[in-house]
Order: structure tokens, then sequence, then C-alpha cells
């Protein structure tokens, strides 16, 4: 039975979509068969996995309106072991068209009943907001991983996401598990970096995961190639960092 993990956090610029493709290419790299969808407009997820995003024709947006099914949106890509339902700038009409609709948050999670079966990890890349997108990301998610960036302002917000968890939780999917809080853009170099560490881990113990993403500039370069971290530099500070993620995710899992 595969586990469904959402990568989800209003806030933009937090790591979301970096964290959503390593974590799935480093689960692949040891040797966890994985799908990772792309349910955000910007398409990121896809584009940095070597997908051409113009050319999506069934992706995320046609999965969630139950147009097309998963199988046939799903697409290999530059990841050993990972396969991709790819997102389009379309999807960003979706909200709209979902509006009407009965039972609108479950839609996604009716969508991947079929094919929960065929891979340890699903990994959904959210889209920065709490719209009906994300909502339906959390309602078919089993956890949820939360990147929160070591700035000033990484806490603002926190609330209002975990709000809508719990609401989740309580009218929708009572399943639903915190996976981690997990620290990302950390420079050690940084007081306020060191601070934010301290806090988070303060106010919330054991929610948050050992492992904590260092800035790398590696990081920030795989994508323009269309690789993960792990195709692009394996011997980078990145790609350790989100392997020993993916190891603690299967520990904690077993």
């Amino acid at each position: 039975m595969g586990k469904i993990i959402a990568i989800a956090n209003q806030k933009g610029g937090v790591g979301k979509t970096t964290t959503s493709v390593n974590l799935a290419a480093s689960l692949g790299v040891l040797e966890k068969k994985v799908l990772l969808i792309d349910a955000d407009p910007q398409a990121n997820a896809s584009s940095g996995l070597g997908i051409d995003v113009e050319s999506v024709e069934i992706g995320s947006y046609q999965v969630l309106e139950h147009s097309a099914t998963p199988e046939e949106a799903t697409v290999s890509c530059s990841a050993p072991n990972v396969s991709v339902i790819p997102a389009h700038i379309d999807l960003v009409a979706i909200e709209i068209e979902l509006v009407d609709k009965e039972n609108r948050e479950y839609m996604l999670k009716k969508a991947l009943e079929s094919v929960k079966d065929k891979y340890d990890y699903i990994i959904i890349d959210c889209a920065p907001s709490l719209g009906l997108l994300t909502l339906n990301a959390l309602t078919a998610a089993d956890s949820v991983v939360i990147p929160i960036q070591c700035e000033y302002f990484a806490l603002e917000g926190l609330g209002k996401l975990l709000n809508t968890i719990k609401s989740v939780q309580k009218i929708h999917n009572p399943s639903l598990d915190i996976e981690g809080l997990l620290l990302t853009m950390y420079d050690s170099r940084l007081r306020l970096s060191n601070q934010v560490v301290e806090e988070v881990q303060k106010h919330f113990n054991d929610m948050v995961f050992e492992t904590v993403i260092q800035r790398n500039i590696k990081l920030s370069e795989a994508p323009s190639f269309g690789e993960s971290i792990i195709n692009y530099d394996a011997t980078s500070k990145g790609a350790t960092n989100y392997l020993n993620l993916a190891e603690e995710i299967i520990k904690k899992n077993q």
C-alpha cells in the first residue's frame, strides 16, 4: 500500500518544489517506486525533472477533473524509479472548474485509488496557496511535510497552515498526519538561521525532521538542467541532505 505525502506550505519560496523533486528522486535511488504529482500550476516540479511542460496534453488537471486516469497521465522522467503526473499552466483554472462540483475536495483522493497500491510513495507538490488544489492534496494524503525556510518570516503563516490541516482532519481526512516540519535553506554562518532552527525545535520538538536542508548552490542549478540533485551532483551537500531525509522518512514508516 503506497503512502501519499503532500509537500505543503502556503508561503512561496520555502523549498516545496525542491523538496518534492529531490525527495522523490532520493526515494527512487533507495529503490522505492515513486509517483510525483505536480499540483502546482507553475509546473516547476515537472520541468525540474526534464519534462517539457508546453507539450503536456494529459496531466494533473485532467486527473483532478476525472477526464483522464492517473495511468493515462503518468510519464517517465530523468530520475530512476520515479514517474510523474505533470502539470500545465491550465491547472490555474481548476479551482474555478471544481467550485460547483459535489465533493470537490475529494477529486484527487478518488482519482488516486486506482494507483495507490502500485507505488511505495506518492509525493504531491502543492501550490503556494490554501485553495482547492491544496485542499484536494491534503484530503488525498496520508501525511504532510511542511518545508520551513530558515528566515525571519518563516513561522509567519505556519499557524494558518496548521489550522487548515486541523480543519481538513476534522472534516475531510481524519487520518491525515504531519509527517514532519522540514527546515530548508539553512546557512550555519547566519545567526538568524540558527535562531530559527532553535525556535522551531523548541516549539515543535519531535515534529521536526532531524535532517536540515542546507543552502546549496547545486540545488538551485539542478532544475535548469531538468535533473534532480541526485542526477546533477550526487556528491553535493544538497544530495546528501535529501538522501538523509528519504532515509529518515523510510525509517519512520517501517
